[in-house]
């Protein structure tokens, strides 16, 4: 695991030019990989490659760049390739040597014998930058879902690219300026995929590569989708549901077997959800000895889980590390850290309690962990899915109301018109969108007179993936394409595990599992009611009981409406952060509409709209914090 960046300019290529950029790119992804650092440089081309490096497999012998011995071949990779032992023994059957031992060895010699279809034989997350001298030619490739991070700056001054956005600001061809349609999107929560909150700085989309091609002196780049999360026009009518119940377990049992290999210990995140149970229960099986489970605890019954974490914990023998979190630990500067590290807004505190929570596995000694994000993605696990299939009958919103589902239904032309529905997922956010619009600056909202973001969302999804998909596929598909690499995957993932140099493993993503998932008819995902019911049965005796009946629970932060110790430590940040100067400064929002608002949100009973405020609130705070970061350079608060 590590950070990777870099820039190709053919008009520039003085050495002293080259260096001194790479190494202020390199500098602000110390945190990625603090254990190596490494560079390449094409001088008369004017290309850098740079590389900082953690070390988790083949401790001694994985240096990046890896360049061929020729030097007409050089490749950074960030990630890991877990098959990488079997394409080694069957490259070295073909006469093609891997230079070193890393996993990330085996890329350059799948290139050479496959070209840009290498892709195909790549299990894992990463994200690769590969650079062919010979035929003038860069490839930036990303992983299946997006759980490794990959952006880039393209424009007449050539190429610039990184693992983290700030590494593309330090190049002196690419300003920091805050994107104000980006803005209106992170105040709403979905963001356009491809996009990110500075303007002229893309994400290069999950399961896409991108080809930056020479040709007389300039840079011609092309985009392509190498895969997608693509669901069956049909399935099985009459599904025998034992054998699909089998088909995840075996997979499942080879995907955490898989994420075990390393040359540093491995633990695993531990919440009181089946997902994380699960891999739990697997890891330690498959080990045969005690695993380190690392659990978050929150100050409110309605939002903590750790009881039951804590009796996952016993029943498997785990070393379970509990970290305890408040208002002292979830505001203030860590927020404003947290806010660095995501390079976007999040609605809850959840990520910065990620960051305190990868803070202590590093502290104990650990450098990666397996995780369960992606189980909800493939089996049906959120509320607004079973939504969308069976209705609100039966639904208790609870927590879930403004944040995760809409009191009331929405509907959208666009996406009625791509979906034949409006995803129940997106409607809170539609709500949200409402609710914020009073407070945009006139700049804005002359934007909104002629921007639709939701339209401009559904503009991004693929309608060849979604029509003709039964109701629960298409509600999976378009959540998976927007909020999995967007929200969870970054802020909820990778981000806030990197800011504390990391490494989190999410087994459910194993792309053999994911195609399978995508097969299994919605009625074996969600049967009588319940939700990821496949999967429950396959885990069936790993799962306590209680956990084995137990609906889902949502696993987020206490928001800042729920005490008042809570609120006061929002309003400290509120001061300093949303004064009538630097709001003026930022110019999305109008002062003196954002006063009112924040003096009725302390005042709000209805929990429902309370919840919908916090989320506001969290939002125009670190659209000012981004601002003063990266446009103004602010120095980043100490943290205790």
């Amino acid at each position: 695991m590590c950070g990777i960046t870099g820039f190709w300019n053919p008009q520039r290529n003085s050495e002293r030019d080259l260096r001194s950029t790479l190494d202020r790119m390199l500098d602000v992804l110390d945190h990625r990989g603090p254990d190596e650092r490494g560079s390449r440089l094409f001088i008369d081309q004017g290309l850098a490659l740079g590389h900082t490096r953690l070390s988790i497999i083949g401790l001694d012998c994985g240096h990046q760049p890896i360049s061929t011995d020729d030097g007409d071949y050089a490749v950074t990779v960030n990630g890991e390739l877990y098959n990488y032992k079997r394409i080694r023994t069957q490259l070295a059957c073909e006469s093609l040597e891997c230079n070193g031992k890393s996993d990330s060895s085996i890329a350059l010699p799948l290139y050479l014998k496959y070209g840009l279809a290498m892709v195909e034989h790549l299990r894992g997350e990463f994200a690769i930058v590969l650079y062919d001298h010979r035929e003038q030619r860069l490839i930036l490739i990303r992983d299946r879902f997006g759980i490794k991070p990959l952006y880039y700056a393209a424009g007449d001054n050539g190429l610039v690219w990184g693992s983290e956005v700030k590494s593309i600001l330090q190049h002196p061809d690419v300003p920091a300026k805050l994107c104000p349609k980006a803005a209106v999107h992170q105040m709403m929560q979905v963001m356009v995929p491809g996009s990110t909150a500075f303007e002229g700085v893309d994400a290069l989309q999950p399961g896409h590569m991108l080809v930056a091609q020479l040709r007389d002196g300039r840079l011609e780049i092309d985009t392509q989708r190498w895969w997608d999360f693509t669901f069956p026009e049909s399935h099985d009518p009459n599904p025998d549901p034992a054998e699909y119940v089998q088909g995840v377990q075996d997979r499942l049992i080879d995907a955490v077997a898989t994420r075990l290999e390393a040359d540093v210990p491995v633990g695993c995140y531990l919440s009181g959800g089946i997902d994380s149970c699960s891999i739990l229960g697997l890891a330690t099986t498959l080990m045969q000895s005690s695993v380190k489970a690392f659990t978050i605890a929150f100050d409110s019954d309605e939002y903590d889980e750790s009881n039951i974490a804590k009796r996952m914990a016993e029943r498997t023998g785990a070393e379970q590390e509990l970290l305890r979190l408040t208002e002292k630990e979830l505001y203030g500067p860590a927020f404003e850290r947290a806010t660095w590290h995501a390079e976007r807004t999040f609605y809850n505190t959840l990520a910065v309690a990620k960051w305190h929570m990868s803070r202590r596995v590093r502290a104990c000694n650990y450098k990666a962990v397996v995780t369960g994000e992606g189980s909800d993605e493939l089996f049906g696990g959120y509320p607004f899915f079973k939504r969308d299939w069976l209705g609100r009958e039966g639904e208790e919103a609870g927590v879930f109301a403004g944040a995760i589902l809409a009191e009331e239904d929405q509907k959208h032309a666009a996406w009625q018109d791509l979906c034949g529905f409006t995803p129940s997922w997106l409607q809170p956010w539609m709500l949200v969108l409402q609710r914020c619009s009073p407070l945009l600056s006139s700049d804005l909202k002359d934007l909104l007179n002629e921007y639709d973001p939701i339209a401009e969302i559904a503009d991004a999804i693929d309608p060849a993936a979604v029509r003709g998909r039964h109701r629960l596929d298409i509600s999976q598909y378009t959540w998976s394409k927007t909020m999995l690499e967007g929200q969870i995957l970054t802020w909820g993932g990778d981000r806030m595990d990197m800011a504390n140099s990391m490494e989190a493993r999410p087994a459910f993503l194993d792309h053999h599992l994911a195609e399978y998932a995508t097969t299994i008819p919605p009625e074996v995902r969600i049967r009588d009611g319940v939700e990821k019911w496949v999967l429950r049965e396959a885990m069936v005796n790993v799962l306590p009981r209680e956990l084995y009946e137990r609906k889902k629970f949502a696993f987020m932060a206490p928001p800042a409406h729920t005490d008042p110790v809570k609120r006061a430590a929002v309003q400290e940040m509120i001061d300093h952060w949303l004064t009538p100067e630097r709001v003026a400064e930022v110019g999305f929002f109008d002062h003196s509409a954002v006063e009112r608002f924040i003096h009725d949100a302390w005042r709000e009973t209805d929990g429902t709209i309370a919840r919908r405020n916090d989320i506001l609130i969290n939002h125009m705070l670190q659209l000012h914090m981004l601002h003063g970061q990266y446009v103004e350079g602010q120095p980043l608060p100490a943290v205790d």
